[in-house]
């Protein structure tokens, strides 16, 4: 893999190497070091031409960078020769100064050797076509280099390691074992043993069947820790909303106005909360209204409080705090009262936005709510996208397709079996999936 083909004599095809690459791995900008990744057949002889003869492999060497007469800097240089490297190819990093000036003199260089710039992801996908990583270890690469907090690069961590591969492909393997027992019953249908084998290829079924399910059962945990959990402010017009999210924030992301209908559309910061990443969205006052503009506002806070989780804000020192407020309000993960300067008693926890009092309380119930949300009881690898969702809800379709089949018809078994197989293949890449190559490393940053 990891080559390119065209057709020669007769039609057959020709392997052609695939262009050296070559990108930044480093961050982009003035830095006191850049890391500059070369990949591919040219690797070896660009080292030779810009640096001398090649360092021993996987052994730092300070050297001078020199194009043409022209220099270009001294480096640490790293030589990782095929296939020992991360793309499988020949490699070799230049550990320059991060000037803007030294690194496009170095891609001048590279460029003027053959190599050519690499695309978004370029460096991962020629590992995944080489065999050195599979789909889904190639994502926790990219979730690696994007976790904003803790518990997202343990996540990505534990994917890197192999843990949804192990898992996905431990159910292909139990699928290709029930496939050879459907198979067995078609070619023994006549000696006794086909039936039985037929119930075993059933059975195994069944029970993938019920894992995958199980699996999928995950209110989206995977994917909410990955991406950050949606945290809607809910509440009436001065209860208080934009205060919090600033108070949480602990900055000013939010207008703050005793004037009601001061929000009007759906405000969003990031926050790391106790090493979760949470999407908060401070939202309209939502109460019935005939004014045109602040009705919108409203329908798009119950809109968006339709997914993750809610907190609702009321003011404790009203008469009647939830007046108003609409007759098809999702109920609340949280209800928190406001203005406990004030004085006044509720059930629950009061706080005062004004005084800060019982803000670093909410922040510990936010962080225990979120966790208990987020992570597995169990300690199972939960889904992180929604392409392996796609994938396994094929599969069960084809195993509970497969599971009408009657005895009498072995083969319709094992072709919905060897599809639904197929289907969770392409999940880590165990099949022929040059299809998705483009969507998995669209999103990937250049020298990954």
């Amino acid at each position: 893999m990891g080559q390119r083909h065209r057709h020669g004599q007769k039609g057959r095809p020709i392997a052609l190497p695939s262009p050296s690459i070559f990108a930044l791995a480093s961050h982009p900008g003035r830095a006191g070091v850049a890391v500059v990744r070369v990949s591919g057949l040219l690797a070896g002889g660009c080292v030779q031409a810009l640096a001398g003869p090649l360092p021993p492999p996987r052994q730092a060497a300070l050297r001078r960078l020199a194009h043409e007469g022209a220099e270009i800097d001294q480096a640490l240089l790293l030589w990782f020769p095929a296939p020992h490297s991360f793309t499988g190819e020949d490699v070799a990093e230049f550990h320059i100064h991060g000037g803007r000036a030294i690194r496009e003199a170095l891609f001048s260089a590279l460029s003027a050797l053959g190599l050519r710039p690499a695309e978004p992801g370029e460096f991962s996908r020629r590992a995944v076509e080489n065999g050195k990583l599979d789909l889904t270890r190639a994502e926790a690469v990219a979730d690696l280099v994007d976790a904003e907090t803790p518990a997202q690069l343990r996540q990505a961590l534990r994917q890197h390691d192999g843990a949804l591969a192990d898992l996905y492909e431990g159910w292909r393997t139990i699928l290709i074992a029930a496939l050879g027992r459907a198979e067995a019953a078609i070619d023994f249908s006549d000696d006794g043993v086909g039936e039985a084998e037929f119930s075993g290829a059933r059975t195994a079924a069944l029970e993938i069947i019920q894992q995958i399910q199980q699996h999928m059962e995950d209110a989206g945990r995977g994917e909410s820790l990955r991406e950050g959990l949606r945290l809607t402010i809910l509440g009436p017009p001065n209860a208080g909303k934009s205060s919090l999210i600033n108070a949480l924030a602990r900055r000013d992301i939010a207008i703050v106005s005793g004037i009601p209908g001061t929000t009007r559309d759906v405000v969003e910061a990031r926050l790391d909360i106790g090493g979760y990443l949470l999407q908060v969205a401070d939202t309209a006052g939502v109460r019935q209204t005939d004014e045109p503009i602040e009705a919108e506002g409203v329908r798009r806070a119950l809109s968006h409080a339709a997914g993750g989780m809610t907190l609702l804000l009321l003011d404790g020192s009203a008469a009647n705090p939830r007046q108003g407020l609409p007759a098809d309000l999702p109920e609340p993960d949280l209800t928190i009262w406001n203005k406990a300067d004030l004085g006044f008693e509720r059930e629950g926890l009061c706080i005062s936005l004004k005084t800060g009092e019982g803000v670093s309380e909410l922040v510990k119930m936010l962080q225990q709510k979120v966790q208990h949300k987020l992570e597995s009881k169990d300690g199972a690898p939960p889904l992180t996208r929604p392409r392996h969702r796609h994938a396994l809800r094929e599969a069960v379709g084809h195993l509970q397709h497969g599971l009408t089949a009657p005895a009498s018809h072995p083969e319709l078994l094992a072709e919905d079996l060897r599809l639904a197989m197929r289907a969770i293949g392409r999940i880590t890449g165990r099949v022929d999936v040059e299809e998705l190559l483009d969507f998995v490393f669209r999103d990937f940053c250049i020298g990954k």
